[in-house]
């Protein structure tokens, strides 16, 4: 047990350090589609320790202990997570719904510890993160209710390899649900947009607007876990997508390259779009990603029409 929250820790370290390199390599990606120069690969470590090393304010214990208990769910829900197919602290307990209670942790303490912090601001922007998740969670879990429904499985590790390995008497067996099932990867794709505050979904932040959202009265030491906690949480929820419809990675380079391909599109796609109100937000997803989810699920699990 003990080995194995060792190996969980470093899972969480792992996806810290991934997250924060490739975030700054899309830094200087970005820069230059934008004819810049960017900043340094290394500006967002360099940004981090920067802010560990100052004081802060504080505005009650709520504010404070809100924090930790954000990044400590989210460094809890990291540990379960699979890199590669053998490479995970916990076999066995790779459960997708093991990571929707867990994540919730994280995401309760940072609504807390905004809520304590007494601005108005940080409350709108907690309102407005907590309505996106409301409008994205529901299309993205019917897919995913979809995957588990025609794997028979909800282990990460178990539906990666379903993608791997070809089943006799399945046809899709052996095939990303990326290529199997076309339309739910484009409605998980949104959501995963979502899911990372990427445009023109990040209304919960909406910078100029509500000075950066629920963050506005963070700075130093707080700031600082908070942005550890961001990086760790982009690595869930980006690894969450490649293992449920990129066929997971058979070792750590796969995961690497398909990772990186993922939040580099991600990133892309946002810088070229413009950011939509609150209610936009869930009028599109409650629209179009919410209609095509059920008809991806009717027509996959009814019809049995799978690619």
């Amino acid at each position: 047990m003990i080995i194995s929250i060792l190996m969980g820790i470093s899972v969480a370290f792992f996806g810290f350090v991934l997250q924060t390199s490739i975030a700054g390599v899309n830094r200087k990606i970005i820069g230059r589609v934008q004819k810049r120069y960017g900043p340094k690969w290394y500006q967002e470590f360099l940004d981090i320790f920067k802010l560990l090393s100052k004081r802060s304010v504080t505005h009650g214990w709520i504010f404070d202990f809100g924090v930790i208990m954000a990044l400590g769910g989210i460094i809890a829900t990291a540990m379960f997570m699979p890199i590669t197919n053998d490479l995970m602290a916990f076999p066995g307990f790779d459960n997708f719904f093991i990571f929707v209670y867990l994540i919730a942790v994280g995401m309760l303490g940072m609504a807390m510890s905004a809520s304590g912090s007494g601005n108005p601001l940080a409350s709108i922007g907690v309102m407005r993160a907590l309505t996106t998740m409301l409008a994205y969670e529901i299309p993205f879990m019917i897919i995913v209710l979809t995957i588990i429904k025609l794997t028979g499985h909800s282990s990460l590790s178990e539906i990666a390899m379903f993608q791997q390995t070809a089943v006799a008497g399945l046809e899709f067996s052996g095939t990303w649900f990326m290529i199997a099932l076309p339309v739910g990867f484009a409605v998980a794709f949104l959501s995963l947009m979502g899911m990372l505050g990427k445009k023109p979904f990040e209304t919960y932040i909406a910078p100029a607007e509500i000075a950066s959202g629920p963050m506005v009265e963070y700075g130093g030491k707080q700031l600082g876990m908070l942005f550890i906690m961001h990086e760790i949480t982009v690595f869930i929820e980006v690894s969450l997508f490649v293992h449920l419809f990129l066929g997971g990675a058979e070792n750590i380079w796969i995961f690497l390259i398909k990772y990186f391909l993922v939040y580099t599109s991600v990133n892309l796609i946002s810088n070229v779009n413009g950011r939509f109100k609150i209610d936009q937000v869930v009028v599109f997803f409650y629209k179009w990603p919410l209609l095509f989810a059920v008809m991806q699920a009717f027509v996959a699990i009814y019809l049995g029409w799978v690619i």
